[in-house]
């Protein structure tokens, strides 16, 4: 479905205050966040061959997912890089036409590559993505794509030289239905001037699961940069902000003493340029009886109605995800939009890159996104463990 057919059918749902039928996507990892990806229905925006990409750095699951999307958006995936021969093995018995490279240059020496994407350990992932700018190529970067301020600045003044693209891979908002469908109800005025957003992201954490940089800070960023980097963005979108500031923050780690310098708990305040306020909480607690890897749900307030989404479970009713629950001075309305809605970020971030237009997200987004998430985890307060 294109931006206009969806447009339109979100229209036309509302109007109607539709029921609409459930699909689930094929092959969503229910069990832990770090596996999620979602599949989605082709809908190629290019032809074969014409957008070859490559994967560089396998380190976290979100490579399937963002891979799957412009795939499924017609990229073509050439070459696939990474130190650790399984991991490699692994993403081309996905992606069979991958050709296993030797080295990152030589991914970069071939002219055809258009896009490299990487889910590295998050520490790498801004330093990696100024070498493919370097190159002559776009970067499509999982979340979090920085770490430090620092790697922020150098890919700031990376972009600005050349010209090149650093998108961020935000899948809370981008590869979910229930938030694309609600980013669509919100500027169209659905539920008037946005006021308030909430956004919950509870995870699994599945320690043994884990390697060992997710429990080392310096190399994951602390979970306000890491887990929070998807909250801030949705705040920006859904109120159309441009900036704003961070009024308070709290990390601490309450049930994980084993790991001393971890973060299992997070939250943060925010008050955007548009006047708009925010309140994001993040943590590792999701208990094994629930039957995904974690409650998301994102709450946005209106001068004349409010959303809610249930995005990957509506708890203890449907295993189901992608609810979307819209009060209004026309009454209650539940929209099911599994299936429905697609992941239009993927085509459109194609034929940004070949176009060199910003529909998709602009960079000053990515960007703005990525430094509210360093500014909250840089002042937060870290709560004693009792």
């Amino acid at each position: 479905m294109n931006r206009r057919q969806f447009v339109t059918y979100g229209a036309a749902a509302l109007a109607a205050g539709a029921l609409l039928p459930r699909r689930l996507p094929a092959e969503e990892s229910r069990v832990e966040g770090m596996n999620y990806a979602p599949r989605g229905k082709p809908n190629a925006v290019v032809k074969p061959g014409e957008f070859p990409i490559a994967a560089a750095g396998l380190d976290h699951g979100h490579i399937y997912g963002m891979c799957n999307g412009l795939t499924e958006a017609g990229a073509s995936v050439k070459w696939v890089f990474d130190p650790d021969p399984k991991k490699t093995q692994e993403f081309v018995a996905k992606f069979p036409a991958a050709k296993v490279a030797g080295s990152l240059d030589e991914i970069l020496g071939d002219p055809a590559v258009r896009l490299v994407a990487s889910a590295a350990v998050p520490s790498e992932r801004g330093p990696l993505g100024c070498r493919v700018m370097e190159a002559g190529k776009d970067y499509f970067s999982d979340k979090a794509p920085f770490t430090t301020f620092a790697q922020l600045e150098q890919s700031r003044q990376v972009t600005a030289r050349t010209g090149r693209k650093h998108m961020v891979y935000f899948g809370e908002r981008i590869h979910n239905e229930s938030a694309m469908f609600a980013t669509d109800l919100v500027a169209q005025g659905a539920i008037g001037r946005v006021v308030q957003i909430t956004c919950l992201a509870p995870h699994r954490m599945s320690a043994p699961s884990r390697p060992a940089w997710f429990f080392q800070p310096e190399k994951y960023g602390g979970v306000l940069c890491d887990i929070g980097s998807h909250q801030f963005e949705q705040f920006l979108t859904y109120s159309g902000a441009k900036d704003a500031t961070i009024t308070q923050a709290v990390v601490g780690n309450f049930a994980n003493p084993q790991y001393p310098k971890f973060e299992d708990y997070g939250e943060a305040s925010l008050v955007g340029d548009t006047g708009a306020l925010n309140y994001v909480r993040v943590d590792w607690y999701t208990p094994d009886g629930l039957g995904t890897w974690g409650d998301g749900r994102t709450f946005i307030l209106g001068t004349k109605g409010y959303i809610e989404l249930r995005k990957y479970i509506d708890v203890a009713r449907e295993k189901t995800g992608n609810h979307v629950y819209l009060v209004d001075e026309k009454g209650e309305r539940h929209f099911a939009v599994s299936g429905q809605v697609g992941y239009r970020f993927f085509g459109e971030f194609i034929l940004d890159c070949l176009n060199r237009t910003e529909k998709a997200m602009t960079q000053a987004h990515a960007f703005k996104s990525a430094e509210l998430a360093l500014k909250a985890q840089a002042m937060a307060r870290r709560l004693p463990v009792a």
